[in-house]
């Protein structure tokens, strides 16, 4: 289906759209500094009372969002780069795509606070949070090629390829919540490294289908 009315990639629309979502990545990313708080005085004797003040676990909780935000603005940059324009229905799952990863400085704060962070509430509300993002990520990959606006259309193996590797990811969030429940928050923090394996693994799998897919003849 070609939409009615839409911003070509050569046209300034399209990189003003492209540019205010990158902005919004990028302010999602500075707002989790917010989330640092200033150790007491006596904190600040050696090292170890610095971290043991709480400022450790902040600053944990930070490097996991940071790479996560980060990971998001990429995968949106690689996304767009395959459209050859945007449409109002691709700006609306943009939009919401964006508005889940500025939801995670507030999520963040719940698994970085002292008193908060061994709660199981805070790690399910971050996981749902992410896995809702990588969800709202595939939509707009979806609406672009509903609508006609990828470069090269993907066969559908090649989008049930894609499908396959985004849901690998929610699985591993989705995962750690009955384990925060059962085990602890900590060990359903622990179940988000399985992604370290299973999204290089899934990853590389989707572009070999990807690859594939090119290599056979019309």
């Amino acid at each position: 289906m070609k939409p009615k009315r839409w911003f070509d990639r050569e046209g300034t629309e399209f990189g003003r759209g492209i540019g205010f979502f990158d902005a919004i990545y990028g302010f999602a990313i500075t707002l989790l500094i917010s989330n640092l708080d200033l150790p007491p005085a006596e904190a600040w004797a050696s090292v170890e009372t610095l971290l043991n003040s709480g400022l450790g676990d902040q600053l944990l909780a930070f490097g996991i969002s940071f790479v996560v935000i980060a990971v998001f603005w990429k995968s949106n940059a690689n996304l767009m780069s395959r459209f050859r324009g945007i449409d109002s229905p691709v700006i609306v799952a943009n939009l919401l795509s964006a508005g889940l990863v500025v939801m995670l400085p507030f999520t963040t704060q719940g698994i970085s606070e002292a008193g908060l962070s061994d709660l199981p509430l805070p790690t399910a509300l971050y996981a749902v949070d992410v896995a809702l993002a990588i969800l709202a990520g595939q939509l707009v990959f979806e609406v672009g090629a509903a609508r006609g606006l990828l470069v090269d259309p993907a066969s559908p193996r090649v989008r049930w390829a894609w499908r396959a590797d985004a849901l690998a990811q929610v699985a591993v969030f989705a995962a750690s919540i009955p384990v925060a429940y059962l085990a602890g928050a900590d060990w359903g923090r622990a179940t988000w490294l399985a992604l370290v394996v299973i999204s290089p693994l899934t990853g590389r799998w989707a572009a070999r289908v990807a690859e594939g897919a090119k290599a056979v003849p019309a």
